[in-house]
């Protein structure tokens, strides 16, 4: 049980040592990574659909 008691205190030792991020970054990397993600799942929404038309295409000759 003494390992355990160890084990929180030294997590909680270290993680006083963490560099949190502002409120401010926060919301700029959260809006960056929706923003990059929308914009790759519409890239590959494009992709796919192109393929597939082209696809129907070489099927239908």
């Amino acid at each position: 049980m003494s390992k355990i008691k160890e084990y929180f205190a030294d997590t909680k030792t270290e993680l006083k040592h963490v560099n949190w991020p502002t409120k401010m970054q926060t919301i700029y990397y959260t809006l960056i990574v929706v923003v990059l993600s929308v914009g790759l799942a519409y890239i590959l929404g494009l992709f796919d659909f192109l393929f597939s038309k082209g696809l129907e295409k070489v099927i239908a000759i």
